[in-house]
């Protein structure tokens, strides 16, 4: 087998059903060995969007997603995709290519140091030196990017490692025979290829044994006990869960009537939107920094106090504060507290409910109900205001009538997507896909590529901020070409709102902010898929009616929806 084969083999024997790539020369062997293989090869059309997709495979199947990416600029373009991954913790590994070993550092073509380049951005890095390192490096980076605290993890692949053995001794055939009557400069050149290429394919095509997935860290019996009792005192208890309870994806459901156990009032967060269903008695969407400063007891289930919780100071400071998280590190970052599980949340939790149910907390409850009626009036009471273009809470209400029960939703923007999350209820666990705490815009092509391969049969919502979708536009292309129908709706203001609104109070000017009212309908039809615009709310329940047709017959399709700039989210801005 040469490289590209083995690495298919290591893929294929773990369960992998897609490799995310941009071609280049240093990686084809890997893309024809996939394929043939049987693992479906998604060429895209950016090297993060292949990052991205990957993301979104891990975090709705927990296999590790795998993107492939070629020397140099294929590297360096996936970065910020892979730091992303890295923050969100999802676990999935790059795959870079890179010039062949005798040439590295000689100056060949897309030639850089890229293990300095990305050692800062993942788990873990390595670079193969011979054939038969690449499948025990491949197996490693599997192990490793699901182990701990999950994450990206990146492996070098230089292309003399990939290609058959026969092709890369003709590269080197005119440097490792050398000429009758060559000096012996030129003959020790030659016997060092030679040796060189003995070693490098010595022991080729040998698979190690696989690895067994790492299993989550369990919480200690004492911690769980601690917590069961300390809110077995608790007359105002808050639970808050955020993306990393939902790492191990077939303990959802465990996770979910563990929280239903616990009858909690709780606050869900990234991936965990979605886990309790849509309007569920216990979940909360409003009001939280108020609710957070009343409660005696808040228990952060894979959530950091980082800015999202103004490191911390959303709590009150006689609150008892119990925190369970895989990081040790996100365990008392800003704020130490009371209780402390280094370990799964989902397990945490499922631990707890087997120790305690809340007893009657329907005051507390009711106060917390109220103040959600009262946000929710005030949202319709906006919502319903009229607007030269569309409203965008109107809009998002729009949406919100129309979703399936199987729909899965992505967010990718700031202010619209910020206000669509105030809005719109995510059907289920495992279904509303942003791109966490590094907040980076561009995320939404390549997490709605994913999402659908992933589940052909469920309706992918995208939904854009006009800013964001300007990093995606060329992956309508992609769609079209892999057959991937998905619903895009973006939310056009011809502005970036999110920065201008505050920019323009602080600073009194809109430089760099200002968009136009583009018709990015007719860029993704251009690109293969189905196009159209809304300008009044009349034009929004037959649009949506007619791209969902549409994307169910394997059409991509785009609406473009021309919004009214709104103060919704008014002082919202994080630093």
């Amino acid at each position: 087998m040469n490289g590209g084969q083995c690495i298919a083999a290591v893929l294929q024997r773990r369960g992998v059903r897609f490799l995310f790539a941009l071609c280049g020369g240093h990686i084809s062997p890997i893309l024809v060995g996939c394929k043939r293989a049987g693992i479906r090869v998604v060429d895209v059309r950016n090297e993060a969007t292949a990052v991205f997709a990957a993301d979104a495979v891990a975090r709705l199947t927990g296999i590790p997603g795998i993107a492939v990416v070629t020397a140099g600029p294929g590297v360096t373009n996936s970065v910020t995709a892979i730091v992303n991954a890295r923050l969100a913790q999802s676990p999935l590994v790059v795959l870079g290519g890179a010039t062949a070993t005798v040439l590295k550092n000689r100056g060949a073509l897309q030639d850089i140091d890229q293990l300095a380049l990305i050692r800062s951005s993942v788990k873990w890095a390595a670079r193969a030196r011979r054939l038969r390192q690449l499948p025990e490096l491949l197996e490693n980076a599997l192990w490793t990017a699901q182990q701990g605290v999950p994450g990206p993890v990146f492996v070098e692949c230089p292309a003399d490692l990939l290609y058959d053995e026969t092709v890369v001794r003709q590269w080197y055939a005119a440097r490792s025979t050398p000429r009758p009557g060559a000096g012996i400069g030129e003959r020790a050149i030659a016997s060092y290829l030679r040796f060189h290429l003995d070693r490098q394919f010595a022991d080729a095509g040998v698979l190690p044994p696989p690895r067994p997935a790492p299993i989550a860290a369990e919480p200690s019996a004492a911690a769980a006990d601690r917590a069961a009792a300390r809110l077995a005192q608790a007359q105002r208890p808050l639970l808050l869960i955020g993306s990393q309870a939902l790492l191990d994806v077939e303990q959802v459901e465990t996770l979910r009537a563990a929280a239903d156990r616990l009858a909690v009032p709780v606050y869900l967060s990234g991936m965990a939107r979605g886990l309790l269903g849509p309007r569920h008695s216990l979940q909360l969407r409003h009001r939280r920094r108020q609710a957070l400063r009343q409660a005696d007891v808040v228990v952060l289930a894979g959530v950091t106090c980082d800015f999202r919780l103004d490191y911390g100071a959303h709590i009150g400071k006689d609150t008892c504060l119990i925190s369970v998280n895989r990081s040790r590190r996100d365990l008392r970052l800003n704020r130490r507290p009371q209780i402390a599980a280094e370990a799964d949340p989902a397990r945490f939790l499922c631990a707890l409910a087997r120790r305690f149910s809340a007893a009657d907390l329907r005051p507390w409850r009711e106060t917390l109900a109220l103040s959600e009626r009262g946000r929710e009036d005030e949202i319709d009471e906006q919502a319903a205001q009229p607007a030269e273009r569309i409203n965008p809470l109107a809009l998002c209400r729009e949406i919100e009538a129309r979703l399936p029960d199987n729909a899965v939703i992505v967010a990718d923007g700031g202010d619209f997507i910020a206000t669509a999350s105030y809005i719109i209820w995510p059907r289920g666990p495992l279904s509303w896909l942003d791109p966490g705490v590094y907040g980076t815009l561009g995320v939404g092509a390549g997490f709605a590529l994913g999402a659908k391969l992933c589940r052909p049969q469920d309706e992918v919502w995208a939904l854009f901020g006009d800013g964001a979708f300007g990093y995606g536009l060329a992956e309508f292309d992609t769609f079209k070409r892999h057959g991937v129908g998905i619903v895009g709706v973006v939310g056009n203001d011809a502005c970036w709102s999110q920065i201008a609104r505050e920019q323009v109070e602080f600073l009194r000017d809109d430089v760099g902010c200002a968009l136009r009212y583009s018709d990015y309908h007719l860029a993704a039809q251009a690109l293969g898929g189905r196009g159209m615009t809304i300008r009044q709310p009349a034009e929004i329940a037959p649009a949506l009616s007619a791209a969902r047709a549409s994307a169910a017959q394997g059409m991509p399709v785009l609406i473009n929806a021309l919004i009214q700039r709104s103060e919704f989210r008014k002082g919202s801005i994080s630093m």
